[in-house]
């Protein structure tokens, strides 16, 4: 390396299918300003690797075995706070993005970014910027416009998280699973996670309970005349 020329930035990819593992590697060796230091199959192989090689960014899958990408970042970001975190995912749904931001990561791309990209966001997170990709940033900007949905009329019952109560509200209001998801966007088999919990919690059968759960409980309240 030449003098003033740039050092390359040391990643660690972290992914557990084998096969993607390894395409990002393969791409990431044929890319300029990247050295990929390692290669992790899991979360607690990527804090493991970390720990041992203080790569500058980790590029973190988010649905892995043992320890899951979100998890893996938060003790990345606590324990190791000179390693960045770039999310690359599948997904871009607000379940997966918002606690992923919310651990640490610094940069979220989805795995149609081409390898210009992910150089770009690796650059952009040691800069001190944010590298996220173009949808990132609209549904951030969609997301941050919304209005705040209105407080529940009562603390919610029977150790219901927020966004349980939330989903049970839209049953309450009529809402199928596929709309659930699309207002709130989730996937529909997130939306059936939430529901199959709050069933459980609250000892409810069936929707029709539901309804009658959220209007006793004052989570509703019957239209005007």
């Amino acid at each position: 390396m030449t003098e003033g020329e740039k050092k390359p930035a040391r990643v660690v990819v972290a992914d557990d299918q084998t096969v993607v593992r390894e395409g990002i590697v393969m791409l990431l060796g044929l890319l300029p300003g990247v050295e990929v230091v390692g290669a992790a199959g899991d979360g607690e192989e990527a804090v493991r690797l970390v720990a041992e090689l203080a790569p500058d960014v980790v590029l973190m899958d988010l649905r892995m075995p043992r320890c899951d990408g979100v998890e893996a970042t938060r003790r990345i970001r606590s324990e190791y706070p000179g390693t960045q975190v770039v999310v690359l995912t599948t997904f871009a749904d607000d379940e997966s993005l918002f606690p992923a931001l919310r651990a640490g990561a610094r940069g979220y791309l989805t795995k149609d970014a081409g390898g210009d990209e992910i150089v770009r966001a690796v650059e952009s997170v040691l800069s001190g910027d944010a590298g996220l990709s173009p949808s990132i940033q609209r549904r951030l900007l969609e997301r941050l416009s919304q209005p705040e949905p209105a407080p529940a009329a009562t603390e919610a019952p029977d150790g219901l998280t927020a966004r349980e109560t939330e989903v049970l509200v839209l049953i309450a209001e009529g809402l199928t699973n596929q709309e659930i998801a699309r207002k709130l966007h989730v996937s529909t088999a997130t939306v059936k996670t939430h529901i199959n919990n709050l069933f459980a919690k609250t000892g409810l059968k069936d929707r029709a309970q539901a309804v009658r759960y959220a209007y006793g409980k004052g989570l509703v309240r019957p239209p005007a005349d």
